[in-house]
């Protein structure tokens, strides 16, 4: 076997401890967790108390400068609070020693940090930086990607995408209750789907438009006698270079859903539809109508632990350990300028309904 490539997890709040378990579930392929970092003691705790169960000797740091410095780890995790992505990115960035990097969506809360990150990038080619926006490797969207890039569907037109759910979870002292510490919504949530927009379309935003709200969710919330100001529910317009369009239909108050995400693309000669978590492909064309309509339960033999995101998590791990693997003859999957991109129509659509009005991704870029 390969050596073993040695991991720290830098958060270990609900995502991080997600990470801990897929990456124990990745142990035959020669990965160890041998550090995680964390302020609170509780998610300390919890990490520990997981690993034990996995018989993983853990070191435990209290800070992301203090696993660095340990020199324990070949990748780092960085599944930490939002707000904090860019600074401790920019440390481990011009650490002397190189560790390669699977970061959470999104990347950085704001455009600007994003790019200050992927400029800080550009001198450190020895590290690998891939973003964790896993919802591509859903079984039924990866299989939906790849019957669009198949071209069954012809030039990509329209793309829907409706996620309805139920409200945020707690976390960690509550930082996702607030736009300042998350970037808001349609950043910290909506990230995932205008990635995937931006896949389906196979082109680039040029202009958002977008009308949210808080109807339901968290009004009645006190937090040091703040209320929280991130939205609920959403409609976002997204146009892109090659006159393709997406759409964002999003709910934070729809517990009541069979389904969490149904994504509709739709060419010139054909349709596409994934639905998550039932895990079912449709595919038609136009020329053979509804009674030609094609149904598909989408399921992915590599997958051994399905986690939170339906093996998602399993998946994006294995890619991220193969392009280390590779040692730098393969870029990862998902690149720090899909990551911006993701961002730049978040923010875009943040901005929006905040204006009431249409944005260019050049105005947010800009920024």
């Amino acid at each position: 076997m390969a050596d073993i490539v040695k991991y720290g997890i830098i958060g270990v709040g609900m995502m991080g401890r997600e990470h801990l378990n897929n990456l124990f579930h990745l142990r035959t392929e020669g990965v160890a967790v041998v550090a995680v970092a964390d302020p609170h003691l509780s998610s300390q705790e919890l990490a520990q108390n997981l690993a034990q169960s996995f018989n993983w000797p853990l070191k435990v740091f209290s800070g992301h400068k203090e696993i660095l410095d340990s020199g324990l780890c070949d990748a780092l995790i960085v599944s930490s609070p939002n707000m904090t992505h860019c600074e401790i990115l920019m440390d481990i960035i011009s650490h002397p020693k190189s560790h390669h990097v699977l970061v959470e969506k999104p990347l950085c809360t704001t455009v600007a940090d994003c790019k200050k990150v992927i400029e800080a990038a550009k001198r450190r080619p020895d590290i690998l930086l891939q973003v964790g926006l896993e919802y591509r490797y859903m079984p039924p969207v990866a299989k939906l990607i790849d019957i669009v890039k198949g071209g069954t569907l012809g030039q990509i037109k329209m793309v829907a995408i409706r996620e309805h759910r139920f409200p945020f979870l707690v976390k960690v002292n509550n930082w996702n209750r607030f736009n300042c510490n998350s970037g808001g919504t349609l950043v910290e949530k909506c990230c995932h789907f205008f990635d995937l927009m931006r896949l389906f379309a196979g082109s680039n935003p040029v202009r958002v438009m977008a009308s949210g709200s808080i109807d339901v969710n968290h009004k009645d919330e006190i937090y040091d006698g703040k209320v929280p100001d991130i939205i609920d529910n959403a409609y976002v317009i997204v146009e892109f270079e090659n006159g393709s369009r997406g759409m964002l239909d999003l709910c934070m108050f729809a517990e009541g859903s069979k389904n969490e995400q149904e994504i509709s693309v739709i060419g010139e000669i054909g349709k596409g539809e994934a639905f998550v978590p039932e895990s079912i492909v449709r595919w038609g064309s136009r020329v053979e109508g509804r009674d030609g309509v094609k149904t598909l339960k989408a399921d992915d033999d590599r997958i051994k632990y399905e986690g939170l995101h339906h093996g998602s998590s399993y998946l994006e791990h294995l890619e991220f350990l193969s392009a280390i693997r590779a040692k730098g003859i393969q870029a990862p999957a998902v690149e720090l300028q899909d990551g911006l991109v993701s961002v730049a129509i978040g923010v875009a659509a943040q901005l929006s309904i905040e204006k009431g009005r249409l944005v260019t991704i050049e105005e947010v870029m800009n920024e």
